[in-house]
């Protein structure tokens, strides 16, 4: 098993997109299929796969949900690089450390508020700790 996507209900989904596309430049928007087009929303995805789903939350029954995931973790390379465009991009984080797993972790917020952790698999200096 492994993970299809994300969606995430936002209000605004200019702003949505556009932090996606900015913090993670691998992502690509492309056409969402025409049978779910009545819902205002972008797929964006990681080569070929659409992993993330953002969906508008004005209208309908769907968006009165009484549960949200915690947060979604995406797994990246080049941990100093992102952590430095979150830096650029004033984006506030919080590291976390796994040596016995050699796993460094960046957590931060979406602007509507969905928690994002950025999981990076490389050997960290104890200096940067």
């Amino acid at each position: 098993m492994q993970l299809d996507h994300i969606t995430i209900r936002t209000s605004n989904l200019p702003k949505a997109r556009a932090f996606f596309l900015e913090v993670f430049p691998d992502l690509k928007e492309r056409p969402r299929p025409k049978a779910i087009e009545r819902v205002p929303g972008h797929w964006l995805y990681a080569g070929e796969e659409p992993i993330v789903h953002l969906i508008s939350s004005f209208g309908g029954r769907l968006d009165q949900g009484g549960e949200a995931w915690d947060h979604i973790g995406f797994r990246l390379d080049d941990y100093a690089g992102f952590r430095d465009r979150l830096e650029r991009l004033q984006i506030p984080y919080a590291p976390m450390d796994i040596p016995e797993l050699d796993e460094r972790r960046l957590f931060f917020r979406t602007p509507g508020g969905p928690l994002i952790e950025a999981v990076f698999r490389e050997t960290h200096n104890k200096e940067e700790m």
